[in-house]
């Protein structure tokens, strides 16, 4: 799969609950179990586990569900129906509850009675708030589809985005929009986005078409080819569509529309969604939701752009708006590493007043979720959407800085800073660093795109980093970039570097959660699959040599570098004094640790299960 990570499966993040959202899951109960009488309080429908949407419903517009909570609408359904709700400018459109996935499982993979009628309904609404028709040949409305799960599964799951395109249709949007170049643009991506998530046709075949149109033209970058050039592309890539499935792309935007939202549906259960659910504990039963959202377009042109940006640096928890940006690109562009993107600040020259916009609603959104937020936002022709918000994922290091300073500006009480600590995570702190005191040289430097140090044999894809790993041996995942089916391979790498990527590419963003060293966009070097080899800044290395690499400053070594334990700091011993303070927690000294060399201390609390463990190394 090519995600965009712009409307991929990236829905809610760690930390406290959101204000509209319960504190747990209440996981796949029938929907008899979770409907609430009317007149019922929200609270006392969430203390019996139940949902406020009324029985046999599936659908929902995001202005009518900012109360139903991530559990039905999934977290980006969640995220939109909100920010709709307090006034965010949000794309129009309606989920299909992760209530209507589950019944699509337990019936065979066939939609639920009443499924169909209701998206035909919302799909007419849309069609009269937006003044365009869905199929309409002269001036289509375009959709996109976006899967959404309650728990964050960064790019694991599927979207299509420019639905409702075909071949005259295309000719229709380019004349409305005086912008060829564009309709061609779009169309060329929904083929090629359609035709491997919904019909499986390799990624690779669209990936090779391309390149090849780009040498042919002379050119590096998609955005240098022509409306003439993609217009050829679109011919390719449907001879890729046909050569795959045995059938020409279809014309019927109807069609389209259907079998997208059962592939949503289905990307639920693919490998790498599985393989991510058992690494992060998450329930199989829960199922994603399916959100319906309008096209807004970041590749209209210059004053047009789509990118990511966090309220704080997620991998230091430094205050102010942090990620990165693309003009004339959509979604997928910032995080697949085709293109290197820019710093988010040099938006400010390029898009001024999308950028002020940006500032004033992230700010906004912190304030109202009070919570680091992860947002994907597009800039079409100069006017703002967001996509997504969800809590950011960060490093350990960064939710302990983040949880302390918010408590100091009174976003948040000592008691929930300490709550919003995932335990699991805290083993991040005794990653290692390089030696202060090391002797070496840097041969490359990349991107330093989630923190700690790490060294190992090169590997050069997922597999054999899989294998190398679970035999025990220290492995660096080395790719152009990352993709969502690498998971299993990121699971046992000590590292990865990637060639292509910037620091919101999905090495970056996976790295990052799962507290895995990471250098991106390391421009120096280049891979050579067939002779399983790579070169940086101009020497060759074979796999199976060792590199080191430094995520906290984006250097890469040749050969091995010691490592030494990190320090702990300041703001996880303020954390740990707030919870000795804290009546329901205590705070216990292991005396047998000392005998070890280390400072340990451990943190339990019988009644939530909060249990950390913590050692320091003793340098005397």
């Amino acid at each position: 799969m090519v995600p965009d990570r712009l409307n991929s499966g990236r829905d809610v993040g760690c930390g406290a609950p959101r204000p509209s959202e319960p504190d747990t899951l209440t996981m796949a109960q029938p929907a008899s179990a979770r409907h609430t009488p009317s007149g019922q309080s929200r609270m006392e429908s969430l203390e019996m586990g139940k949902s406020a949407a009324p029985m046999n419903r599936y659908v929902y517009d995001f202005d009518e569900a900012a109360d139903l909570g991530r559990e039905l609408l999934g977290g980006k359904g969640a995220g939109l129906a909100e920010m709709t709700a307090i006034g965010i400018p949000v794309p129009a459109g309606f989920t299909i509850t992760t209530e209507a996935c589950r019944e699509y499982v337990r019936g065979d993979r066939e939609l639920p009675p009443g499924l169909e009628a209701e998206i035909a309904a919302q799909m007419a609404g849309l069609e009269e708030r937006t003044g365009k028709r869905f199929g309409d040949p002269a001036d289509p409305l375009l959709v996109s589809v976006r899967s959404g799960a309650a728990v964050s599964m960064p790019g694991m799951m599927d979207t299509i985005l420019n639905l409702g395109l075909n071949d005259e249709a295309v000719e229709g949007l380019a004349r409305t929009t005086g912008n060829e170049r564009f309709a061609w643009d779009a169309y060329r991506r929904l083929i090629q986005m359609y035709g491997h998530v919904v019909e499986g046709v390799d990624a690779e075949a669209f990936e090779q078409e391309l390149g090849a149109l780009k040498e042919d033209r002379g050119v590096r970058q998609d955005v240098e080819l022509t409306a003439v050039d993609l217009r050829e592309l679109v011919e390719r890539f449907k001879r890729v569509y046909r050569d795959g499935t045995g059938a020409d792309f279809p014309q019927d935007a109807q069609e389209q529309l259907g079998r997208a939202v059962r592939a949503v549906f289905d990307s639920w259960d693919t490998p790498r969604a599985q393989v991510y659910r058992r690494a992060n504990a998450i329930p199989d039963d829960l199922g994603t939701a399916v959100n319906v959202v309008q096209m807004v377009f970041g590749n209209k042109g210059d004053d047009s752009g789509t990118g990511v940006a966090f309220t704080r640096d997620p991998a230091t928890g430094e205050p102010g708006m942090w990620g990165e940006f693309l003009t004339n690109a959509q979604g997928e562009d910032v995080v697949a590493g085709i293109r290197t993107p820019q710093p988010i600040v040099e938006m400010k020259a390029s898009l001024p007043n999308a950028y002020e916009q940006l500032v004033d609603t992230m700010r906004r959104l912190e304030e109202h979720y009070r919570e680091m937020q992860d947002i994907e936002f597009t800039v079409e022709e100069g006017r703002l959407y967001l996509l997504q918000t969800r809590s950011g994922k960060r490093t350990a290091h960064s939710a302990l800085r983040i949880a302390v300073e918010m408590v100091d500006e009174g976003l948040i009480s000592k008691e929930e800073a300490v709550a919003r600590i995932d335990p699991g995570q805290l083993d991040q702190l005794l990653h290692p660093m390089i030696d202060p005191k090391a002797d070496y040289e840097a041969v490359a430097k990349g991107l330093n795109a989630s923190p700690g140090a790490a060294t190992g044999k090169i590997v050069l894809d997922a597999d054999l980093a899989e294998e190398r790993g679970r035999a025990g041996e220290d492995v660096i995942l080395v790719r152009w970039e990352t993709n969502p089916d690498d998971i299993h391979g990121l699971l046992e790498a000590r590292g990865v570097l990637t060639a292509h990527g910037g620091m919101t590419s999905h090495a970056a963003v996976v790295a990052r959660g799962m507290g895995l060293p990471c250098v991106a966009g390391c421009d120096a070097l280049s891979i050579d699959l067939d002779a399983r080899t790579i070169r940086l800044a101009g020497r060759e290395l074979p796999e199976g040599d060792v590199l080191t690499i430094d995520g906290g400053t984006g250097e890469v070594i040749m050969g091995k570098v010691n490592l030494v334990p990190p320090q702990i700091n300041e703001d996880f011993e303020t954390l740990l004094g707030w919870a000795d303070d804290s009546r329901r927690l205590r705070v216990r000294g292991d005396s047998g640790a000392k005998e070890k060399g280390y400072n340990h201390r451990e943190i339990s609390t019988p009644h939530d299960g909060f249990h950390v463990n913590a050692s320091r190394g003793d340098s005397g």
